[in-house]
C-alpha cells in the first residue's frame, strides 16, 4: 500500500531518473541510462518506505562509481 511519503520518494526518484535517462542517451553511456530506466520502475515495484529509499540511493549512486 503506498503512503504519501512513498508517492512523493517515487516521484523524486522518478525525476532523478529521467535526468539519469535524458543523460544516459544523449551521451550514449549505458550506466546512466539503466539507473534512470531503474530509477523509473522501482517505485512501481517496491511499496515500503525504507526500501524505496535505499534502493533509489544505490540506482542514484551507480552511475558516479561505475562509469561506462
Amino acid at each position: 500500500m503506498h503512503t504519501e511519503a512513498t508517492l512523493v520518494w517515487g516521484m523524486l526518484f522518478s525525476a532523478v531518473g529521467f535526468g539519469y535517462f535524458m543523460y544516459g542517451r544523449k551521451q550514449s553511456r549505458t550506466v546512466p541510462l539503466l539507473c534512470g530506466i531503474g530509477l523509473f520502475v522501482m517505485p512501481w515495484i517496491i511499496s515500503s518506505q525504507f526500501p524505496l529509499i535505499a534502493a533509489g540511493a544505490v540506482l542514484m549512486a551507480l552511475p558516479y562509481f561505475f562509469r561506462f
